[in-house]
């Protein structure tokens, strides 16, 4: 049995003791425990459709939290992005959806969901906004309707100048070492 202590007399590691059987003699209800001490929700598997592999994800990230990237069409300045990405998280409030927002530069903001199950179904929503470049979740990026074609021109574009302007380097230099794994010397 534990000596019996004057609680003056406790240090730190003591009143830890004591916090933790406390704690142990505490009924915490699941829903006030923090997310990674929760257990998973029970995955049913009668609702996935093999062919979209979104429904996997949909179900695994249910009850847990999520985030997901935003990227405003133009070049809007970090105002205009924090008035149209209000608006839409005003959109998705009123849709019943629990929707936390944060603006991470001059055109890009963070949507964090406390439930992710729904993630698709707002990914859905944004990326038929006339402002949403794109939206990217899960490591995917989805296209939205703001997204204009000449972002994908000018990706298309740079490789092939950078490319030129290493074909001029070449010429320029006759022999010439580069950063690959092997010592490879050309001679022209």
């Amino acid at each position: 049995p534990p000596k019996k202590k004057d609680i003056r007399d406790y240090n730190d590691a003591d009143m830890a003791r004591l916090l933790e059987q406390w704690e142990k003699d505490d009924d915490i209800e699941e829903g006030d425990l923090p997310e990674h001490k929760r257990p998973p929700a029970p995955i049913d598997f009668s609702k996935i459709d093999p062919g979209k592999p979104e429904s996997i994800l949909k179900l695994t990230k249910k009850g847990k939290t999520l985030m997901m990237f935003v990227t405003v069409s133009g070049n809007p300045t970090e105002k205009e992005t924090e008035e149209i990405t209000s608006l839409w998280q005003g959109s998705l409030f009123n849709a019943n959806y629990d929707v936390q927002r944060f603006i991470v530069g001059s055109n890009r903001a963070i949507f964090m969901l406390r439930d992710g199950g729904y993630a698709w179904e707002i990914k859905d929503f944004l990326i038929n906004q006339e402002r949403c470049a794109d939206v990217t979740l899960e490591g995917q990026v989805y296209p939205g309707k703001g997204a204009d074609g000449s972002e994908k021109v000018k990706n298309k574009t740079k490789p092939e100048k950078s490319k030129k302007k290493k074909d001029t380097e070449k010429k320029s230099n006759g022999v010439k070492e580069d950063n690959r794994a092997t010592n490879q010397r050309e001679e022209l």
